[in-house]
């Protein structure tokens, strides 16, 4: 299976790429991955689906193998969307299928409403459609761990210093229970820390999954969710950040679209449960190639 990668020129620097199966005539699947200012690094295992279609990823700018500019201004949505319009057009595509995971929903999101020629289909993967809602939905999600955890959090929020020691062993807490469940995080997924960008990150989100204070905190698309005409699927773990409630409210606005909610998982589902993960994408991109 024939496999290219490389750099295309974007407003502010190069972004890094990568095609799996790049001669197939199927409709390939553009893959989003999450952050701001994560890479495609834990997502390469999607490169599964690439056996029937062309599978590609590239490191948004700021993170991965691209290039990190030190201008700030580049840190928003709208340059985003852009991004991703330059690489459809630097690879010549005529219409893809978007697998967008946690901001790369957001993404996802945003481009389709400016370019809805340009996708086929879109898999909505642990959704962030509405930072007011993600808001809330962690705040909910914060109750639930012990008093402690959530003191530590709080205080630590409100003097400012969300860089310390405690505040990150509180974090890394919370994330044992919404973000990834697995009992052994994987060596080789520990190796794409080095890949983010936490500047990026704390400019458009903030300095956590659950507290949000950048320049998307305002991002809420939901009005929006019923102009979506083309397939969608989306998808969340029943523990997920991603609250199943918040998922299913998002598909309820969006016509033509189905709900998948994978049971044993958080916000990894593609790899709390891949093999189960695999065969949903596969089956629901075949299904409307």
């Amino acid at each position: 299976m024939a496999t290219k990668d490389g750099y295309i020129d974007v407003t502010g620097g190069k972004v890094w790429y990568q095609v799996h199966n790049y001669e197939s005539d199927h409709t390939p699947v553009v893959v989003l991955h999450g952050g701001p200012g994560s890479s495609h690094w834990s997502l390469q295992v999607l490169k599964e689906l690439a056996d029937e279609r062309p599978v590609i990823f590239y490191d948004q700018l700021g993170c991965g193998k691209s290039d990190r500019p030190d201008d700030k201004s580049l840190w928003n949505i709208d340059r985003f969307v852009e991004e991703l319009d330059q690489i459809k057009e630097a690879l010549q595509l005529k219409s893809f299928h978007i697998l967008g995971h946690s901001w790369g929903t957001t993404l996802a999101a945003a481009y389709y409403f400016k370019h809805p020629d340009a996708v086929k289909s879109i898999v909505f993967s642990s959704p962030c459609l509405s930072a007011p809602i993600w808001a809330k939905d962690q705040d909910r999600n914060r109750e639930k761990l012990p008093e402690d955890v959530q003191q530590t959090l709080k205080a630590n929020e409100e003097n400012g210093t969300t860089d310390s020691e405690a505040y990150k062993k509180a974090t890394a807490i919370f994330n044992n229970n919404f973000v990834c469940r697995l009992e052994k995080i994987p060596d080789w997924l520990k190796e794409g820390a080095k890949y983010r960008n936490p500047e990026v990150y704390n400019i458009m989100w903030g300095p956590s999954e659950f507290y949000v204070k950048g320049n998307l905190k305002e991002f809420d698309c939901t009005a929006q969710l019923e102009t979506i005409t083309v397939p969608t699927l989306y998808a969340c773990g029943r523990y997920d950040e991603a609250t199943p409630e918040s998922t299913e409210y998002f598909s309820n606005l969006t016509p033509n679209s189905k709900l998948h909610v994978f049971e044993n998982s958080a916000h990894m589902a593609y790899l709390e449960e891949h093999d189960a993960y695999i065969k949903v994408m596969r089956d629901f991109f075949a299904s409307n190639e």
